[in-house]
């Protein structure tokens, strides 16, 4: 099976071709047929399983002819990363037809954005609270807008775009095709779907688990250590890029810095750096100059480099979802990847529920010189320890705790 079946023009055949796309994923062979008949979709499936293809290419497939003066297709992204990134495969992806397409987000200049939608475009990709300041200034309608695109829905929501997405859904037409893609499904976003698409048909791909090219390992530490165990960990991999998450933007910038005293080539990336600043260090980490990127969550979903060989979890995100999506960024297009996590004795909970999650347990490991004393140590490739650990939960009155014992 290929992308001949999908009889896309030429144009698009070509830049698959360049593009190195041989075969489609699971989410694009159920996705392109649905999308190309019209039908609305509701789209579940992990990161990095070609999910931006699997609506570019279709969307693309059906547009032609002459450059309207309004867009007739809207793709909504949460974030500035995501929307430049999909907007460069709509560049890459429809070759030679070079169709008119412009990303709209905050914090850069809006001189620029102005001029390309008075020129005219076709696409236009945008983060909810810039498209909204375009929309009421009258510098942009959507209301011939075709095909409308609600991209990492979940994320939407954590983010708090829910009332911007309802004020931009006022101003779409009721007639439109809607495509719908999300991560996870919790219940406020079945809810948010279901008053929005006309019967969708649901496509998904695989379970909501991380991908199986990833391997996991936990590694018992405390504060204290973290620096010292990062490091090391560093040293040991010294081939392809590695992504290290923070829980805030301070800890991101103190520990970009402290990798750099080390000798690391490394960047960082967090909300309160200029649009430009965030670019430069994404950049720099594609194509090299940097080896490590130091990230808050901005970037669980924002990057999409192949190159990444590893995750690491510096400190332990909030949920078992976000974990999902941290370490999505490795282990792409069926590559290997590795997923390192430092945890601290408040994590235990969460650390079952990602264990749940995956339908396995993880190995707990220590590296020598950084063990933890009530962390038992064994044999482990890397020189790493596991200690082998069961889990018990107990419910008292409404009551859960979470116990982990040792094995005998």
């Amino acid at each position: 099976m290929n992308f001949d079946q999908f009889g896309f023009k030429n144009p698009i055949r070509a830049a698959i071709e360049d593009a190195g796309y041989a075969i489609p994923t699971p989410i694009q062979r159920q996705a392109i047929p649905v999308i190309l008949q019209g039908r609305d979709i509701v789209g579940l499936a992990p990161t990095g399983t070609g999910k931006t293809a699997a609506f570019v290419l279709p969307i693309l497939q059906r547009l032609g002819g002459a450059v309207p003066k309004k867009p007739r297709v809207l793709i909504l992204e949460p974030t500035r990363e995501l929307a430049e990134q999909v907007h460069r495969a709509i560049v890459s992806l429809s070759g030679t037809d070079r169709v008119r397409s412009v990303s709209i987000y905050g914090g850069v200049k809006i001189h620029s954005q102005l001029t390309a939608l008075r020129k005219g475009v076709e696409i236009v990709v945008a983060c909810p609270g810039r498209l909204l300041d375009h929309v009421q200034s009258g510098s942009m309608d959507i209301s011939s807008v075709e095909t409308f695109v609600l991209d990492e829905a979940d994320r939407m929501c954590d983010m708090g775009f829910l009332p911007d997405i309802r004020r931009i859904l006022a101003c779409l037409p009721e007639k439109r095709q809607t495509l719908f893609f999300s991560a996870t499904m919790p219940g406020d976003i079945r809810r948010l779907a279901s008053g929005i698409l006309n019967d969708p048909v649901d496509v998904q791909s695989g379970n909501m688990a991380p991908v199986e090219t990833v391997s996991h390992a936990l590694y018992p530490t405390s504060e204290g250590l973290k620096i010292k165990l990062l490091v090391t960990l560093l040293e040991k991999h010294t081939e392809g890029r590695v992504l290290v998450f923070t829980r805030t933007k301070h800890r991101t910038s103190r520990l970009a810095a402290s990798l750099k005293k080390e000798g690391f080539r490394v960047s960082s990336l967090q909300g309160d750096m200029s649009q430009n600043h965030r670019q430069a260090s994404i950049e720099g980490f594609r194509t090299g100059e940097y080896d490590i990127l130091v990230a808050t969550d901005i970037a669980a979903r924002g990057i999409d480099i192949l190159e990444i060989t590893h995750v690491i979890n510096y400190d332990m995100p909030d949920t078992a979802d976000a974990y999902t999506h941290r370490i999505g960024r490795t282990g792409r297009a069926k590559r290997a990847g590795e997923a390192h996590t430092f945890i601290v004795g408040k994590d235990e909970l969460l650390v079952f529920q990602i264990e749940k999650s995956l339908g396995k347990r993880i190995e707990r490991c220590q590296l020598p010189g950084l063990e933890v004393p009530h962390f038992r140590p064994a044999a482990l490739p890397l020189n790493a320890q596991p200690m082998r650990r069961r889990f018990r939960l107990s419910v008292a009155g409404k009551k859960r705790r979470i116990r982990a014992q040792r094995c005998p």
